[in-house]
């Protein structure tokens, strides 16, 4: 479980936290233990209110910009399962951040909400693109333009999230969910996912399905070794290997 740890400043994410969360996710990435990961917040009312600039250098370059793209990659990405235990308010970046995890559990109390236009930003990628595929173009737009704030139920009644659970059981049904998955077949799961990202990610997305999936299949066939021994000792491949 990844949380973000901020609870005095509506766990908001900082520069570092969101390079945290990417380096973290990243590490998830190179080993086998992990089956399904959940990301939540401190405490029992925020689940993360979006970005903070504190720290940033005043620079209209990358620079000067909160790393929030790399955090929405590396969760994208990730091979395993991810679940989002929204433990109260998931609001801009926060709410974004939920929409890019594979699945999100709310409990009842929770309130979900974009307000970048009425606070003088936005999320134009992630949290476009992604929100219509859950809620369709003109509730996309509408969470976009009016900036309405959304109980749990009205969420899951929108496609937005889920499942809405009482407060106190939260922890447990995102639990249970996750051992859940947990006992899926890894391999199988990780296909599903990376053809998920193929669709939206171009070149980058076929390539997590052709490079991280197809081809260290392809080199435990009978045609991978004959090709690469033939190469190496010099001379014609033995055809009758391919195709097994």
């Amino acid at each position: 479980m990844i949380t973000l740890n901020r609870p005095e400043d509506g766990n908001m994410f900082t520069s570092q936290t969101a390079l945290e969360v990417r380096d973290c996710i990243n590490e998830i990435r190179r080993e086998t233990r992990t089956r399904v990961l959940v990301i939540t917040g401190a405490g029992d009312k925020f689940f993360c209110i979006g970005g903070s600039k504190e720290g940033l250098p005043d620079t209209l370059m990358y620079e000067g910009t909160i790393p929030t793209v790399e955090m929405y990659e590396a969760i994208d990405k990730l091979q395993k399962p991810v679940i989002a235990c929204v433990n109260g308010f998931a609001v801009g970046g926060g709410n974004v951040l939920q929409v890019v995890c594979d699945i999100t559990i709310a409990k009842e109390s929770a309130v979900f909400r974009q307000v970048g236009p009425m606070m003088g930003s936005f999320d134009a990628g992630y949290g476009t693109w992604y929100l219509e595929d859950l809620v369709g173009k003109k509730r996309a737009k509408e969470m976009w333009y009016r900036n309405p704030k959304l109980t749990a139920q009205e969420a899951l009644e929108w496609g937005l999230i889920n499942h809405v659970v009482p407060d106190d059981k939260l922890r447990e049904f995102t639990r249970q969910i996750a051992l859940e998955i947990a006992d899926r077949g890894p391999y199988a799961l990780a296909a599903i996912k990376s053809s998920f990202l193929a669709r939206h990610g171009g070149v980058a997305g076929f390539a997590r399905v052709a490079h991280d999936l197809m081809l260290p299949t392809y080199l435990q066939t009978d045609e991978h070794e004959e090709l690469n021994k033939s190469f190496k000792e010099k001379r014609r491949p033995d055809t009758t290997k391919f195709g097994r």
